[in-house]
């Protein structure tokens, strides 16, 4: 039997399945992960290193991964991160936050060596996260809507609700739109009618509990996604009955959502009254979007400071605060908040240089026609791109690990893809 077992797995081995089958695996662990749990979000990386080490053939993949270049956006990224080593001050940190973005060189890494994955199974990788996503979402709008405790104030507005798994809202409402558009993107691939239903379905449902859980920067992301692919539709000669209709859905639904879900009127009100706080020279320690703004003004402060490599990554908090403590907006040690602009802050902590190297990581890619055509690449582009606007998403380890991940599955696979295709 034992002998049976080695046979069986040495044939897995050489045809290259058992490379391919770990990858898998390492990916239906970063999806559970990124839900549910936060042990197999950091493991996952790690067993995409071992599909690479079980790739039969991974001298000859060697090449190609050299010459993937989304995979070395994300390198320069971690280079940049090591050599701020040379003037940093807070050595702990920075030794931390190089163990912590280890992602940036080990996901890309996996998905360029490891013997990629076959369309289907990418698939159902992708299905496997917009209907988790979906689900959870509806957990936690029923949790907060039928719960015998919903008349207290937080939960009756549905504000700054975490899911029912534990993810942060900022975080949770990216993961809704990435699966409201994905969930379309997937069921014009289903087998069934069924399942494209389904999908289609899922995708409706994470657009509404978006709205109904006013999940804001879920929603800034949302709309900049679906006014970008109007715009798209709108210009092309074949669909352009649909761009029209996308149009209509992009006036109406905010009008509909202002007038009929109480908690979106709330939340408008209550961010337009934040703003006039900051601009009023009010107190804004009880303001979230007032606090983001004092923060916009300290990191360019120390920008305009330090304009060419800024401040260090580990040096960034320390810098930030010092900052405050000369012009503090009038806000308690307890309410001085980080940047929350994901830009800004490649600018405070890296200066024009890791500013530059952040925009091609977004941008870079594009230049290549299969990813540039790839709904699924710029939608979750887009997407990020517009998160990123109103929050530092890689400075906090779930939303940091959801970026890496998708980033490695979308854009450096497709490029993979696309290269061996043109062999």
């Amino acid at each position: 039997m034992r002998v049976l077992a080695m046979q069986r797995l040495k044939y897995l081995y050489q045809q290259g399945l058992l490379s391919q089958y770990v990858l898998l695996l390492a990916c239906f662990a970063g999806v559970v992960g990124l839900l549910t749990s936060r042990a197999l979000v950091a493991i996952s990386p790690i067993v995409g290193v071992v599909a690479v080490l079980m790739n039969p053939n991974l001298r000859a993949a060697v090449p190609g991964w050299l010459r993937n270049q989304s995979a070395w956006w994300l390198a320069l990224l971690y280079a940049l991160l090591l050599f701020s080593g040379l003037y940093t001050s807070a050595w702990t940190v920075w030794r931390h936050e190089l163990y912590r973005k280890l992602p940036f060189l080990a996901i890309p890494l996996a998905f360029a060596l490891a013997v990629p994955l076959r369309s289907r199974q990418r698939y159902w990788v992708g299905v496997a996260f917009t209907i988790g996503v979906t689900a959870i979402g509806l957990a936690t709008a029923g949790r907060y809507w039928l719960s015998p405790s919903s008349t207290n104030e937080e939960l009756r507005e549905a504000t700054n609700l975490q899911s029912v798994t534990g993810i942060f809202h900022i975080h949770f409402g990216v993961m809704l739109a990435m699966a409201s558009v994905f969930g379309f993107l997937l069921g014009q691939n289903a087998r069934t009618l069924g399942g494209r239903w389904l999908l289609w379905i899922s995708g409706f449902l994470s657009a509404l509990v978006l709205h109904a859980l006013v999940y804001r920067t879920g929603l800034l992301a949302f709309y900049v996604m679906l006014s970008f692919n109007t715009l798209r539709l709108l210009m092309s000669r074949r669909w352009w009955k649909i761009g029209l209709l996308l149009l209509v859905t992009l006036v109406a639904a905010p009008l509909v959502a202002y007038h009929t879900v109480p908690s979106v009127s709330r939340q408008i009100v209550s961010s337009q009254y934040d703003i006039e706080q900051f601009d009023w020279g009010q107190d804004i320690n009880n303001y979230s979007l007032a606090k983001r703004l004092a923060a916009w003004h300290t990191a360019i402060t120390i920008a305009q400071a330090n304009p060419w490599l800024g401040v260090g990554a580990a040096d960034a908090t320390d810098e930030m605060m010092a900052q405050y403590s000369w012009r503090s907006f009038g806000l308690l040690p307890l309410n001085r908040v980080m940047v929350h602009n994901q830009y800004l802050h490649f600018l405070l902590a890296g200066g024009l240089v890791g500013l530059a190297l952040w925009l091609l990581v977004l941008l870079g890619p594009l230049a290549q026609p299969a990813l540039r055509r790839n709904p699924y690449v710029y939608n979750f582009l887009l997407i990020q791109g517009a998160a990123m606007l109103v929050d530092s998403l890689l400075e906090i380890q779930i939303s940091f690990n959801l970026f890496v991940f998708c980033y490695g599955f979308l854009l450096v696979a497709i490029e993979r893809q696309s290269a061996d295709l043109t062999k």
